[in-house]
C-alpha cells in the first residue's frame, strides 16, 4: 500500500510515512504516525538517510519476550540528518547543523552510561527498547526525535548520506579495534571474517589505525578484490584450507586479532585454531555459532570477548576518520518506498555495502 508523505488530520495534527516493525515474526510495514514535536531537552531531526543492518531482520525474527520493545516502532538505528527543531532547554545544536544520531538507548545514570558506554548500559532490560529504531521510533521516517542533544553528534562537512552507516556498520568495528590495540603492535597480524557491511569497514579503520597485516576472508571474490583496493594485505576464500594458507602467510606465527564479523561455527573454530598466545578474538557477528572455550582449546591466555556496538566517544572518532578521509562507506541508495526491496535485498545477501534509504528523497 502507498501512503502520500504527510498530511494534516480534520484535528490539524500531521502525520507522516513511517517503515515500522508492526509485529515478532511480521512483516514491515508502512504506516502513518504523527510527526513528533520535541519537548523540553528534546531534538527534532529531519531525517537524510537511515541505514539498514541485519540487526533488524534479528529483531523481526525474535519470539515475544525475548527483546523488551514497545511494539510497534518505526525501523532505523543508522540514522543521520539535520537539526529541525529544538526542544526548550536543549543546547549545543543549532537548526540545520547535520548531525549523526547515536543509536544505543541507555538509562543515563549507570557505571557505564555516565562515562558514554550507553551500549553495554546496566539497566537495558528495564528500557523500552535496546536503541532508536530497535524498540523506540528510529530514523525509518521523515523526522525523528531524540532526548538530548548528548545523543547527536555534528558531522562536520560529510554528506549526511554518505555517513549514516559510520553511526553503526563503522562504530561496532571501531570499537573492538579500539579495544585490542595493545595487541596491534608492528609486525602483528589481524584476520578479518566476513567482508560486507561491517567488514569493508573494519579494513579501512585498521589500516588507518593500527600497524598491522590484515588478512580479509570474504566468500565472494568480487569482495575479496573490494577489500584489497581497501588496504587489506592478503585477502582469502573460506574453506577447508583456511588456517594452513594463513599460517603460511603468517610463518607459523598465527594472528593476533581475530574480528569475528560472522560468527558462525565455522568462524569462530578458524579464529581460535589461529590465535596465538596472548592474542584477541573478538566476536561481532550474530550467527549464532558456538566454540567449546576452556583451558586446553587454544593457545595460552587468548582473550576472546564479544563487542557490542560503540560508545558516544567511539562515534564522534569514526566521523573524524571520515572526515579525513580515512574512512568511506560503500553505500547503495534506496528511495523511500523501496525499503521493502532494500531489506529484501539486505536479507538475501545480494547488497553492494550497506544499504542506505532515504525518507525525504
Amino acid at each position: 500500500m502507498h501512503y502520500s508523505s504527510s498530511h494534516i488530520d480534520s484535528w490539524g495534527t500531521v502525520h507522516v510515512k513511517a517503515y515500522r516493525m508492526v509485529g515478532w515474526k511480521q512483516a514491515f510495514e508502512f504506516q502513518e504516525v504523527p510527526q513528533p514535536d520535541p519537548r523540553p531537552g528534546q531534538v527534532l531531526v529531519k531525517v537524510a538517510a537511515a541505514g539498514l543492518c541485519h540487526s533488524d531482520l534479528t529483531v523481526q525474527g525474535m519470539d515475544p519476550g525475548v527483546m523488551n520493545a514497545d511494539i510497534p516502532f518505526t525501523l532505523g538505528h543508522e540514522t543521520t540528518g539535520w537539526v529541525e527543531a529544538l526542544g526548550t532547554g536543549a543546547t549545543g545544536l543549532q537548526v540545520g547543523d547535520a548531525v549523526a544520531v547515536y543509536g544505543p538507548l541507555g538509562c543515563g545514570y549507570c557505571r557505564h552510561c555516565l562515562v558514554g558506554d550507553d551500549n553495554i548500559c546496566d539497566n537495558l532490560a528495564s528500557l523500552p527498547g535496546a536503541g532508536w529504531g530497535l524498540g523506540v521510533d528510529g530514523g525509518m521516517a521523515p523526522y525523528m526525535v531524540v532526548d538530548s542533544t548528548r545523543q547527536l553528534a555534528p558531522l562536520g562537512t560529510l554528506d549526511p548520506v554518505l555517513a549514516a552507516p559510520l553511526t553503526d556498520a563503522a562504530v561496532t568495528p571501531y570499537r573492538a579495534i579500539r579495544r585490542s590495540l595493545d595487541v596491534l603492535e608492528p609486525g602483528s597480524f589481524t584476520l578479518v571474517l566476513g567482508v560486507g557491511g561491517l567488514g569493508h569497514l573494519a579494513v579501512q579503520i585498521l589500516r588507518a589505525v593500527a600497524p598491522t597485516t590484515i588478512i580479509a576472508v570474504d566468500a565472494k571474490p568480487e569482495v575479496r578484490e573490494f577489500a584489497l583496493q581497501l588496504g587489506a594485505d592478503h585477502v582469502l576464500a573460506p574453506g577447508d584450507d583456511l588456517v594452513a594458507q594463513v599460517m603460511e602467510i603468517t610463518k607459523g606465527r598465527g594472528i593476533d586479532l581475530t574480528l569475528d564479523i560472522v560468527g558462525a561455527e565455522g568462524t569462530l573454530a578458524a579464529a581460535m585454531a589461529l590465535a596465538n598466545a596472548g592474542s584477541r578474538v573478538m566476536l561481532i557477528g550474530a550467527a549464532g555459532g558456538v566454540f567449546p572455550y576452556h583451558l586446553w582449546s587454544t593457545k595460552w591466555e587468548v582473550q576472546v570477548s564479544s563487542s557490542m556496538w560503540g560508545s558516544v566517544a567511539d562515534l564522534r572518532a569514526v566521523i573524524g576518520l571520515a572526515e579525513r578521509g580515512l574512512l568511506k562507506p560503500k553505500i547503495t541508495t534506496f528511495t523511500f518506498d523501496q525499503a521493502p526491496a532494500a531489506y529484501a535485498a539486505l536479507e538475501h545477501g545480494t547488497l553492494e555495502g550497506r544499504a542506505v534509504v532515504l525518507p525525504n528523497g
